[in-house]
């Protein structure tokens, strides 16, 4: 039985995901969410549809006690011999967050605390309990790149320099929460590499990709913005002329079942330290940023 561990896997993309996996039979997921009881109702889901082994865990990822916490309780039942080690852990949970910049409960801004900084602790404690040939796949966005129309849309990223980045909310810069999200990514892009850089020196198997669903707008992303802006984004006039600019975008079963594939399919075992874009119904193998691929930069970070 293959076990595969998700945040963020009990709505929109992730929940697409859950139940390509699923679909697959001799599956065991690991769902993990802040609202236990929407994640309790969405493995019901699965496990009525698929008849699928899932197991619920409450994580907060924008909480460094909370990922502790359900990395212990993985780690545990993985060394116990409850569950097989992980054949994938995918870091799918993400947020906008409009408006002033927020903290987490330890203090660092939201946006990084949710979408980078949770994660690169979840995959530092939960490394050993992957398979020898397990992936780790990171959900990451086209909008880290400046020089793409994504990144134009939302904001150019910043420095990743993760103690400004972490510290934003308490007035060591003043950026905007489109700079928030796309520098968070940007860090999301680092990892990733850095990660397989790490694990190929460290003569390990473990396969580490970066993702990028492309803008989906019947997702909860960008669920803090204004109501009347995320209605019309979801007309077909706005979704036209945003794919004519040059955005990046697919629809939520493409990218949700890319999302399976690339966590399990065979044809990935071998990209480590690779980078793929759900695009107008095309999976495809690309380049990120300029500086995500700076040894530099991602070393330090």
């Amino acid at each position: 039985m293959k076990t595969v561990f998700m945040t963020g896997g009990h709505a929109g993309l992730g929940l697409v995901c859950a139940g390509e996996l699923a679909k697959a039979g001799q599956m065991h997921l690991i769902l993990a969410g802040r609202d236990v009881a929407a994640v309790e109702r969405a493995a019901a889901g699965l496990r009525a549809a698929h008849g699928a082994r899932v197991t619920v865990i409450g994580l907060d990822v924008a909480s460094l006690a909370s990922v502790r916490a359900a990395a212990s309780v993985v780690a545990g039942m993985v060394a116990r011999g409850e569950m097989a080690p992980l054949r994938a852990l995918v870091c799918n949970a993400g947020a906008q967050f409009a408006g002033p910049a927020r903290t987490s409960v330890d203090g660092y801004e939201l946006t990084f605390a949710t979408n980078y900084l949770g994660h690169f602790l979840l995959v530092q404690l939960l490394l050993d309990s992957l398979a020898p040939d397990g992936r780790v796949v990171l959900t990451a966005s086209g909008t880290h790149d400046p020089a793409t129309m994504d990144g134009k849309m939302v904001g150019a990223a910043l420095e990743p320099d993760a103690l400004a980045l972490a510290g934003e909310a308490r007035g060591a810069t003043a950026i905007g929460w489109g700079r928030r999200y796309t520098s968070a990514k940007l860090c999301t892009m680092l990892m990733t590499y850095e990660l397989d850089r790490r694990l190929r020196a460290a003569g390990r198997a473990t396969v580490s990709i970066a993702f990028d669903p492309g803008l989906i707008p019947e997702t909860g992303l960008s669920r803090t913005a204004p109501a009347f802006l995320v209605g019309l984004i979801r007309t077909a006039p706005v979704k036209w002329l945003l794919g004519a600019m040059g955005v990046t975008m697919d629809s939520l079963s493409f990218s949700g079942a890319a999302l399976a594939r690339i966590a399990l399919a065979p044809e990935f075992a071998e990209c480590s330290g690779r980078y793929f874009q759900s695009n107008h119904g095309s999976l495809v193998d690309t380049r990120s940023s300029k500086t995500s691929y700076d040894h530099s930069r991602a070393a330090i970070l």
